[in-house]
């Protein structure tokens, strides 16, 4: 029965999908918040269904912080911690978890009803079944996350980080682009012409920007080298390569943030080219181009501004909230020029 197809658009199905979308982008905000005040390993345990419960009296916290205490990360970095120290850490991860749950119900409890009733176009199908199995995923991810901290580091592995961040962009992405076809209803089939091309490309370009942002914040990058333009008064750090090519490029500070840096002239510059070729050439495309240029320039600025101030909690946090509405910004120009003829 759940089969069979729903109209060619529903504006339901598309309010449904933005909804969870918004409820992403606050997830990925909350993670890097939860990052950012070294909270992440406060929960020692994945439990998907009981863990939604906090503790509730004074041999529940006991519990927990007794759980935390037996972690490198106390032993070695927060030693002589209070209990009213490990309550905040710890209510910073579990709203984080919290909001997973909740968008796996806002997800699930819809698209079981959507299915039922026969609302969601079949050509849209795929789409949300891989969703689904994507959040899904993306729990299980999450836990080989945190369990990396859990034994001999005393923080999550920087690459474990980038895939939980990279995954959750993804789903983000997919939910958004899922929800306005559904608002806008089927296209004309058409190929990939050189704007859609080029727009496909920034976006690439974008989502390499994040992780790399990732890279830094796992990496805790952002608190060395916190001069601009130049990186401890030159302009290539002395202490950019490690014991090997994987150490350099996942583990070595100076070179994610030296990395990111130049990710984000990378960006910037193609985003301006991508303006000046479609001014004249494309001019369907002037708005949303221009619009993501200027987001790219102002989200550059703010991480200047987050770096000389050594990553402060509130600019850190805008931060990366910037950095999915840059994300976005690219997704609509790719969306819209897949919406034009092709000419």
């Amino acid at each position: 029965m759940v089969s069979r197809s729903g109209p060619d658009r529903s504006k339901a199905v598309a309010v449904w999908l933005f909804a969870v979308a918004a409820l992403v982008f606050v997830m990925v905000v909350v993670g890097g918040a939860t990052r950012l005040t070294d909270s992440g390993l406060s929960i020692t345990e994945w439990r998907p269904v009981t863990g939604a419960i906090p503790p509730l009296s004074q041999a529940d916290w006991d519990s927990e912080f007794a759980k935390y205490k037996a972690i490198p990360e106390y032993r070695y970095v927060n030693a002589g911690m209070s209990l009213e120290q490990f309550k905040t850490i710890y209510w910073w991860e579990w709203g984080h978890r919290f909001l997973g749950r909740l968008i796996g119900l806002a997800y699930a409890l819809p698209f079981v009803a959507f299915l039922l009733t026969r609302r969601i176009p079949r050509r849209l199908l795929p789409h949300t079944w891989a969703l689904l199995a994507l959040g899904g995923l993306q729990g299980f991810i999450g836990w080989w996350m945190v369990s990396s901290g859990l034994s001999e580091r005393v923080d999550v592995a920087p690459e474990r980080l980038v895939t939980h961040l990279g995954l959750a962009l993804v789903i983000f992405c997919g939910l958004v682009w899922t929800g306005l076809e559904a608002w806008s209803g089927p296209r004309r089939r058409a190929p990939l012409d050189r704007w859609s091309v080029a727009a496909l490309a920034l976006l690439v370009l974008t989502f390499g920007q994040i992780k790399l942002g990732g890279l830094v914040a796992g990496n805790d990058a952002g608190l060395v080298y916190t001069d601009w333009p130049l990186m401890g008064g030159q302009w290539f750090p002395a202490d950019y390569v490690a014991e090997t090519l994987w150490r350099t490029l996942a583990h070595s500070q100076a070179a994610v943030q030296f990395n990111h840096r130049i990710g984000a002239y990378v960006l910037l510059a193609a985003a301006l080219v991508f303006v000046w070729a479609v001014w004249h050439r494309r001019p369907a495309l002037r708005a949303p181009a221009l619009g993501l240029a200027a987001l790219v320039l102002g989200q550059g600025a703010l991480g200047v501004l987050t770096l000389v101030q050594q990553v402060p909690l509130t600019l850190g946090a805008l931060h990366q909230a910037g950095a999915v509405v840059v994300l976005l910004a690219g997704l609509l120009l790719l969306w819209r020029a897949r919406r034009l003829d092709s000419r």
